[in-house]
This record gives C-alpha cells, structure tokens and sequence, in this order.
C-alpha cells in the first residue's frame, strides 16, 4: 500500500497537504514501511500560480505517478477534499511528530476492525 503524507525538513508531519514543500511516500507491508521517499514538490511556492486547477492538476499527477492508495493528513481544503473523494483516495489522520510513525499509526487504525 503506497501511502503519501506531507513532511518538514527534520522528517516530521507537516501541517499542510496542498501548500507542502515536501511529500514522503511510503510503501507499507505487513505493518512497517518498506521503502520510504521524499518528494521536493513545492506546492507552498506553486500553490498560488496558475488558479486552483493548475494546482490540483499538479496534485493529481503526483498522486497517480506515485500510485498513491491513501493520504496520512491533518487538513485539506474542502476542494482537495472533493477530488480525493472522486479519485477514490482515503484520507487518513496524521499524528504529530515522525512521519514515518503518524503513517504506521493512521494506517494500523484504519485495517484494524472496531473492538480490537
């Protein structure tokens, strides 16, 4: 499971999903992360040019290269919240602090079934 969340330069969980200058992607197995990466998009820089198409634009191609399953996010705007729920993609909350820990959290309490 390919799983995107966005990061602060010290590797932690950062705030913001449409305005992230970092996105870390995870490759999730068995509960641990298999393989992680770290993608400089400049959305914060990007996110006011060209209108809110272009930027969501920019957000779907990076979700689709990266065959992202899920995001690992505190907010997203009610428009980015619109096309992640037409592209099927579920949002997951973040936790403060690791990323790496928030996305094995969100992703353990979203496949783990009520009562256990």
């Amino acid at each position: 499971m390919k799983i995107a969340t966005p990061v602060d330069a010290a590797g932690n969980s950062a705030t913001a999903w449409g305005r992230a200058h970092w996105i870390a992607v995870a490759d999730v197995q068995h509960e641990h992360i298999a393989d992680w990466q770290v993608h400089e998009v400049s959305w914060d820089v990007l996110h006011d040019s060209g209108g809110h198409g272009a930027h969501h634009a920019r957000v779907v191609r990076f979700l689709l290269d990266n065959d992202i399953d899920g995001i690992v996010v505190d907010h997203v705007g009610e428009g980015m919240r619109r096309m992640l729920h037409r592209m099927r993609i579920p949002m997951l909350p973040a936790t403060p602090g690791d990323a790496q820990a928030s996305v094995l959290e969100a992703v353990l309490h979203a496949t783990t079934p009520a009562g256990d």
